[in-house]
């Protein structure tokens, strides 16, 4: 059996202080938008995918897909922001069982209220923190991990029982 691969110390710092960053700032960015919107993150996150599609609409299942996030979840979120008038849905042209995810005026108006104060948070609780420096080496960090996490997975590597 191969030894397990051990983090070093700066690994581990690296590790740990990125899972505890990313909890706290979530946390408070998510506290900071709830607080000035009215809007959830997962409600920021789907206006913000309308609002990017030249049409202002989504297929439900890709946007479920998207957002990582079962299609049953996501429908049930859709309707409860269907209720405070933010989205509706319609039926899919090119195939009747298929929905469309649509913004409504009143979801534009939400989301365009929000981002400025949302993307103040973000300054405030971390791009203003940071070097640009810091930044770029971020960024490249983020599309390298990005990148390998997008690739298909040929084959999954043995489990222990089969090793």
């Amino acid at each position: 059996m191969d030894e397990p691969r051990w983090l070093d110390d700066a690994e581990f710092r690296a590790w740990i202080g990125y899972r505890r960053m990313r909890l706290l700032l979530d946390a408070q960015v998510n506290r900071d938008l709830l607080h000035d919107s009215g809007l959830s993150a997962p409600d920021y996150d789907v206006l913000t995918a309308l609002t990017s599609s030249e049409e202002r609409r989504w297929r439900l299942t890709a946007l479920a897909e998207w957002m990582l996030w079962s299609k049953s979840r996501l429908s049930r979120h859709i309707s409860r922001m269907e209720q405070r008038g933010l989205v509706t849905r319609e039926e899919c042209a090119s195939d009747a069982r298929g929905a469309m995810v649509v913004l409504t005026e009143g979801g534009l108006r939400a989301i365009e209220a929000a981002a400025p104060d949302h993307v103040e948070s973000v300054r405030r609780h971390f791009i203003d923190l940071l070097t640009r420096e810091q930044i770029e080496v971020l960024g490249t960090v983020a599309e390298t991990v990005l990148t390998h996490l997008s690739e298909p997975v040929e084959s999954a590597p043995p489990r222990r029982s089969e090793r």
